[in-house]
């Protein structure tokens, strides 16, 4: 499949993101019209580095606003038009996108569009331009990408095309199976950009919320599915407009806008395997159909089996061993060659890494996650674009498979072991890796805090490199603003990662990102009395909350009255119960413990604005 993307995706000057591309390994680029026009580069010198980065030139784009007008401004838009084919001849560039009238067509005839775009794609090839005609999904008469094609073929010209655009088909719903009976030689362009589902005009929908393929909510790999039946053999580029991306990192962006059409190549020669067009054989192994446009797989993983490790960084460590040692955490003993120090209760196992942690207040640095092979979900990884994390190791030590996620937590891939237990452990003790062995505490989840300008970025990472499935999102209230919170988890729920975009919150002039890891155990009320008896600063809980908890779900008085002696939250769903506590903040990091009763697999969401509510008093007293 080759790949494009276009200069409107991200930030900087023309010429950075040239460069950009280029390092993130795309096959072409379309040039924004307005990137060109703001240029100090000339078009041949455009050209000229385009060749020298090994980029192509695929589109030039947008020309709006052609067809349905009267004569005279014909005449003007073809004069125009003529002007933008003698500049693309300069750039050396064959294709320009033409969008559907959506300003000054004023005759809704589509006699007089085929006609007036007759017109325009003889000009065109008398330059050697082909023009691809695209339906945008707010177009004042032409809407609908079916519409936009039988105009092309009304038109019936070599240099007359189609550009399908998956955001301008899949905001309106429209069905995309009809893309099949396309002639593909009229298929002169595909772009595509994912979006969320949102209520809103469909035009500032486009303009500020598209996002890259993995990022969104659209039904993607089913589009191309579809654009490869038809036999299309073009580029597939990526057309994205979001205020972030364009105020990010441009060399950061266009890395992960092409780990977004890996992922896309992939999710959609995995749709085609699945879903054989009606009267052929099923498809998959030697029956597979090839089409003309090849699409690539990457190294076939499974979802994680759990977590095998989260580690905290951190100068001063005395805090976080106390806050352990209360929980019940036991020390194992430190690492015969590392600064480093390994915490167990049960099979969740915390390390506390102070290797260059020099004025490090403690933070999430690392997880560990079980999977069946390291090396090939290594390999998929950095097939994803995932920059590689290396540990130095010495002789019989463990080689940690490592990545870093966008928010630069390092992920690293381990060997998983049936019965929970860690080979590495002996490193810090000889026996230790049979510690622990049939208890029941774990690593439930863990709560990532993302940078605004990488939120999209990671959900896209954790789905590609590590198959997390992205639940829906929601919005939780807090004192300093809302908190977007996207889950993503394993089918089992074995792994169960929270995101959150966070208000960033003001903490003695520094900003603080809070996040944490959570572990579950059997007996919740037990543990919290054991670890109120080793004197834990528990997150102290207000009043109202409990009586606002009796008024929802009239809870035994007894029961109640252990809840908020031991500063414990609640919540009940029709499958089961949530008992859960939070300890204070040391650096940027808490610990919580839950108790899952049932088959509730919530976090005690409705618990959320309490738990940031009190959290704020206490950086704010």
């Amino acid at each position: 499949m080759r790949t494009g993307i276009a200069t409107v995706c991200l930030s900087g000057t023309l010429k950075e993101k040239m460069q950009a591309c280029a390092i993130a390994g795309f096959d072409g680029i379309e040039i924004f019209e307005q990137d060109l026009v703001t240029s100090p580069l000339s078009p041949e010198q455009v050209r000229g580095m385009a060749a020298d980065l090994g980029l192509d030139l695929d589109l030039y784009q947008p020309f709006r606003d052609f067809d349905g007008v009267t004569p005279d401004l014909l005449k003007a838009n073809l004069r125009r038009a003529e002007a933008k084919f003698a500049l693309m001849s300069r750039l050396g560039m064959d294709t320009i996108l033409v969008c559907s009238n959506v300003a000054t067509a004023t005759i809704d005839d589509d006699g007089l569009r085929a006609e007036q775009l007759a017109q325009l794609a003889g000009l065109a090839g008398d330059h050697g331009i082909n023009v691809a005609y695209e339906a945008l999904a707010w177009g004042k008469y032409v809407n609908d990408y079916e519409h936009a094609y039988r105009l092309v073929e009304m038109v019936d010209h070599p240099n007359l095309g189609t550009c399908l655009d998956s955001f301008h088909i899949l905001s309106r719903d429209w069905e995309t199976s009809h893309i099949e009976a396309f002639n593909p030689e009229k298929i002169f362009f595909v772009q595509v950009a994912d979006a969320p589902k949102l209520s809103m005009d469909v035009l500032s929908w486009s303009r500020h919320y598209r996002v890259f393929p993995g990022e969104g909510q659209f039904d993607l790999a089913k589009f191309m599915g579809h654009v490869v039946r038809a036999g299309y053999t073009g580029p597939v580029s990526l057309e994205v407009f979001n205020d972030v991306f364009r105020q990010s990192d441009v060399e950061r962006t266009a890395v992960d806008a092409m780990r977004s059409l890996i992922w896309l190549e992939e999710q959609s020669a995995q749709w085609l395997a699945g879903n054989a067009p009606e009267g052929t054989p099923a498809a998959g192994g030697a029956h597979r159909r090839r089409y003309p446009m090849e699409l690539a797989t990457l190294p076939k993983v499974n979802e994680p089996a759990g977590f095998n490790f989260a580690e905290v960084k951190a100068d001063d460590t005395a805090q976080l061993e106390k806050l352990l040692g209360q929980l019940g955490f036991e020390f194992e003993g430190r690492h015969r060659t590392k600064d480093v120090q390994l915490w167990t209760m049960g099979q969740a196992r915390v390390i506390i890494n102070e290797q260059a942690a020099s004025h490090t207040e403690p933070s999430i640095a690392a997880l560990g996650f079980d999977v069946d092979s390291p090396v090939i979900a290594s390999a998929r990884a950095q097939q994803l674009k995932a920059p590689v994390v290396a540990r130095k190791v010495q002789a019989d030590e463990e080689v940690f498979q490592g990545i870093s996620a966008p928010d630069s937590t390092e992920i690293f891939l381990c060997q998983g072991s049936p019965d929970g237990t860690a080979a590495w452990t002996h490193e810090f003790g000889e026996g230790l890796e049979h510690h622990g062995a049939g208890t029941s505490a774990v690593i439930d989840h863990v709560n990532l805090a993302q940078p605004w300008q990488h939120f999209d970025e990671a959900v896209l990472f954790y789905t590609s490199a590590l198959a997390l499935e992205p639940q829906p999102f929601a919005e939780v209230p807090s004192p300093s603003g809302l908190v977007r919170s996207q889950v993503m988890e394993t089918t089992d729920g074995a792994v169960r990662l929270v995101l959150n975009l966070a208000p960033v919150q003001q903490a003695s002039g520094h900003k603080t990102y809070q996040e944490h890891i959570a572990f579950a155990v059997d007996d919740l009320v037990a543990t919290a009395r054991a670890a109120r008896d080793r004197g834990l600063d528990f997150l102290q809980i207000p009043a109202n909350y409990y009586e606002d908890l009796d008024a929802r779900f009239d809870l035994e008085p007894g029961f109640l009255a252990t809840l908020k002696e031991l500063n414990l939250l609640y919540d009940r769903d029709a499958d089961g119960e949530f008992l859960h506590f939070y300890t204070a903040t040391v650096g940027s990091v808490f610990f919580e413990m839950v108790e899952r009763r049932g088959g509730y697999n919530g976090y005690g969401a409705p618990n959320a604005p309490v738990r940031h509510a009190v959290q704020y008093d206490s950086l704010h007293p």
